[in-house]
């Protein structure tokens, strides 16, 4: 009788090799990692995210920020803001990363087919949707327009610029963007992300919108996507707060009867309507 085959341990972390480590901004950088193993890979679908951990000081959850069609690389931007951040933004190429995962829940990508993609993110928040963006991109006779509306403090806290900019010349994509507070180059809009909504030209009606920022970003932004008239089983939001373990076992991330690393961190709005905002929770 043939042994049972051993699953993959999801607590069990694989060790991946810095190729590159990029400044995006004064407190935000993205790296990109190989498998140590020659013949490692990495799969994954948008949305979801990894435990990086750093021998000796710890571990946080990282949305993945990469193409999911490129197996053979991994790319998470992070935002130094705490112990393990601020020692990860200090490591070079060639230095060794611990990875868990893919954990999570996706955008639902496959859901979408056929309709317009309204993308509306705040900050670093672009980055746990540029997969998708990536995803709508490869696969463009899928999907309707492509809306990216997206919103930051200031010129110099826009991720991915020389990026998000070429998206807008792609065929049927329309990027819009705005920040807080300009500076004497700024050319944009100048106010808060939920501004750019009312103007943004998508079909409610045969849509798929996704938000990612600031909860009390998120929380506006829902309300005027839902003055457009989108279904709240259409808009679907990421949750990444307070994650600790990625499989529901630490209890950190509950979120009313939800575990959001486990049964999130990407949720319809209708499944977290009834207490998304409200104070204390």
């Amino acid at each position: 009788m043939d042994a049972a085959k051993k699953l993959p341990d999801p607590m069990e972390p694989k060790t991946f090799r810095i190729q590159q480590v990029r400044t995006e901004t004064y407190d935000t950088f993205t790296l990109t990692l190989k498998p140590a193993e020659e013949k490692g890979g990495f799969s994954f679908v948008p949305g979801q995210f990894n435990m990086l951990y750093i021998f000796g000081v710890g571990e946080v959850p990282i949305s993945i920020s990469g193409d999911p069609a490129k197996n053979d690389i991994l790319v998470h931007t992070v935002r130094a803001v705490g112990t393990v951040t601020r020692a990860m933004q200090k490591m070079q190429k060639g230095d060794v990363v611990a990875v868990r995962g893919p954990y999570g829940t996706s955008w639902p990508v496959e859901k979408a087919a056929g309709k317009d993609i309204v993308i509306v993110a705040g900050g670093i928040g672009l980055a746990p949707l540029r997969p998708s963006v990536y995803h709508v991109l490869s696969n463009r006779a899928r999907y309707g327009k492509l809306v990216i509306l997206y919103g930051a403090r200031t010129p110099k806290d826009m991720l991915f610029v020389d990026e998000v900019r070429k998206w807008g010349k792609e065929k049927d994509v329309a990027v819009d963007l705005t920040v807080d507070s300009g500076d004497e180059e700024w050319k944009g809009t100048v106010g808060v992300v939920t501004k750019l909504i009312p103007n943004a030209i998508f079909d409610p009606a045969n849509c798929v919108a996704m938000v990612v920022g600031p909860e009390v970003m998120m929380r506006y932004t829902l309300m005027e996507l839902q003055k457009r008239s989108i279904p709240d089983t259409d808009i679907f939001i990421s949750m990444e707060r307070n994650m600790k373990c990625g499989t529901g076992f630490c209890g950190h991330c509950q979120l009313g009867g939800v575990f959001v690393c486990k049964d999130g961190p990407v949720f319809p709005f209708r499944d977290l309507k009834s207490f998304f905002g409200k104070k204390e929770i």
